[in-house]
């Protein structure tokens, strides 16, 4: 590696994990740079969590390796995870204990200290989420129980987030919450790499996004290259009879619908040819529907070899 290249957060080299005859993960090549919140996106059973669980040395693969801050994942979980905040997707605690008793645990676990400073540190963040850290687990709701996985996540500062389906239970307030404390870690130059089934949430936080599909890497790029490459879709209101026959002819134009004097259209790529076929007609309206992450996510259904994570430009 070149003096002036950054050294990745995260590096997989063909990881490949399998369960029996059932594949989970396959041939899997990425590359994520540190400072960004990756976004990792799928249907059930594409290899979300397999990945996550690699990724933290919770798992061996059968082939290929995983590298977190150039560490084999496999060889030394230990100096992985000492570096990493983990929630999982299935998050327990000692129901037992109270939300003070079990964090003021891990800390003591972690890092041997029993001063007050990284007390303080999970009392302003379960501040920030409302959660009563005087309750025992046992007695706390399924979304408070999370928050608790969420503090337990964030509260030493670490290098890497991996975080699991992590909103699962909250109120929208509480969502809203905790992606300013993403953005946050993000902005002090940590990573965080996201898995969740809530797109919106992906969308508003994430800077690039890998799409799984049947333990393959799909496609991986910003959010914004990944939005503006998908189909749009455009409603044109003409003045009089629309040229439907016309504009089906356009390349990268489907029309979906004609109702009245308006069509309806789909848009793949460049609007140039389209807006030269609309010359000779009086339009009198346009609505455009910009794509979103979700539409995104439904147009790539298939695997498509083995990008690689963008390192976020220089400001």
């Amino acid at each position: 590696m070149g003096s002036g290249e950054v050294e990745p957060v995260i590096r997989t080299y063909e990881l490949t994990k399998r369960y029996g005859s059932t594949v989970a993960l396959e041939a899997f090549d990425l590359t994520v740079p540190p400072g960004i919140v990756f976004g990792c996106l799928g249907p059930n059973g594409a290899g979300k969590t397999t990945l996550i669980r690699l990724l933290v040395g919770l798992l061996r693969p059968t082939h290929g390796r995983a590298e977190v801050f150039g560490i084999e994942t496999c060889r030394d979980p230990d100096a992985v995870q000492a570096r990493v905040g983990y929630l999982p997707g299935d998050f327990t605690a000692y129901r037992d204990l109270t939300g003070a008793q079990y964090l003021r645990h891990l800390t003591a676990l972690r890092s041997g200290r029993r001063d007050g400073l990284p007390r303080r540190r999970f009392e302003r963040l379960a501040d920030r989420l409302e959660l009563d850290l005087s309750r025992r687990i046992s007695a706390l709701s399924h979304g408070n129980r999370q928050k608790v996985g969420i503090v337990q996540a964030f509260m030493h500062e670490p290098e890497l987030l991996v975080l699991d389906e992590p909103t699962t239970g909250l109120d929208p307030l509480m969502q809203r919450e905790f992606l300013a404390m993403v953005r946050e870690a993000r902005d002090a130059g940590r990573t965080v790499v996201l898995s969740s089934h809530i797109l919106t949430e992906v969308e508003a936080v994430a800077d690039v996004v890998g799409i799984l599909h049947h333990g393959r890497l799909a496609v991986v790029d910003t959010v914004e290259t990944l939005t503006a490459s998908a189909a749009r879709r455009i409603d044109l209101t003409f003045a009089g009879e629309p040229p439907a026959d016309v504009l089906a002819a356009v390349a990268g134009v489907s029309v979906v619908g004609v109702d009245g004097n308006v069509v309806h259209l789909v848009v793949e790529g460049s609007t140039a040819d389209l807006i030269s076929a609309l010359s000779p007609y009086r339009v009198d309206g346009i609505v455009t529907h910009e794509a979103d992450l979700e539409e995104v996510f439904l147009a790539h259904s298939r695997p498509a070899g083995r990008p690689q994570v963008p390192a976020p430009e220089d400001d």
